[in-house]
């Protein structure tokens, strides 16, 4: 079944037609990448989705549920206040920079949506976070805070609470934008493991990634679709995902990778360079020191 449907949705800032025109359907067991470059639409799309951004027009439809659709003059109206705090339990979002409170604990911002906005009784939700952050491998730092972590790991806690209320989707916007490559194959690692029972909608500008992990990629540019590798059938899709090869990490992607990471850092790389470059000299230069003073002492 279509988990989302986006019908003829259009989106302008001012003057500046962003969205033209898109329709797109998803369903169970795809991994959906929406690629392009800056400025083609990517990201403002996603927040349509997730409603943190209005439509001008179009259609928006979680599981059969419609969120927004037009009214008689062609303007997107949307649900009630309650029938989308409804809807908005079917997904999770995760960010490019995490969103995480940084005055909460790890533990505690995984566990804050469930008691605060289902609430659900505390221990449970406790119990659920716990479980979550073991397999993400950060049941250790359930009690650190934000600052005190990696970006990855940090990441990691950004999608323990993006599936912690167990939605059927998961929204990404640019979910390793702000990681470096290895940790960024470690988190498609994990999202990768999430879509055998979760839709995942993910905005990247890296298309290696795109290629390597996703069932589908969807292409954008000036506001407008303009491929899109493996349309939703739905009837295609009474298959087991099960089944799906799961992706590995080939040498050279992983090379290219490197590269682009060397290149996007190239300040930490020359300082880590010049760093190391020191260590040896002085190295060199105690080891120096060192003959010529037994040197000195075997010829007194």
């Amino acid at each position: 079944m279509n988990l989302l449907e986006m019908n003829h949705v259009k989106k302008s800032f001012g003057d500046l037609g962003v969205i033209q025109d898109i329709s797109l359907h998803v369903g169970e067991g795809e991994i959906v990448t929406i690629i392009g470059p800056s400025g083609s639409g990517k990201s403002t799309l996603l927040r349509c989705a997730t409603m943190l951004e209005t439509m001008d027009s179009g259609e928006l439809i979680y599981l059969g549920e419609k969120a927004a659709w037009n009214d008689e003059n062609g303007n997107a109206v949307y649900a009630s206040k309650p029938e989308l705090k409804k809807i908005q339990q079917n997904y999770g979002l995760v960010f490019q920079n995490f969103n995480l409170f940084p005055h909460y604990s790890v533990l505690r911002n995984v566990m804050d949506a469930p008691v605060a906005v289902q609430k659900r009784d505390k221990e449970e939700a406790r119990k659920t976070a716990m479980e979550l952050l073991e397999k993400m491998g950060l049941a250790d730092k359930a009690d650190a805070y934000p600052c005190q972590l990696s970006g990855g790991q940090c990441q990691r806690v950004a999608i323990a609470r993006a599936i912690v209320n167990n939605p059927d989707i998961i929204l990404a916007d640019e979910p390793t934008g702000a990681l470096d490559s290895a940790t960024s194959v470690q988190i498609m690692e994990i999202l990768k493991e999430i879509s055998k029972d979760k839709l995942v909608i993910m905005v990247t500008h890296n298309p290696q990634l795109a290629d390597e992990y996703s069932s589908r990629i969807i292409r954008l540019k000036d506001g407008s679709l303009v491929s899109d590798s493996n349309p939703f059938n739905e009837q295609e899709m009474n298959v087991d995902t099960s089944v799906l090869k799961r992706p590995g990490m080939s040498f050279k992607m992983a090379c290219s990778l490197s590269l682009n990471n060397l290149m996007t850092k190239k300040a930490r790389t020359f300082l880590t360079s010049f760093a190391g470059s020191i260590g040896i000299i002085g190295i060199a230069l105690i080891m120096s020191l060192s003959h010529g003073m037994q040197s000195y002492i075997d010829q007194m």
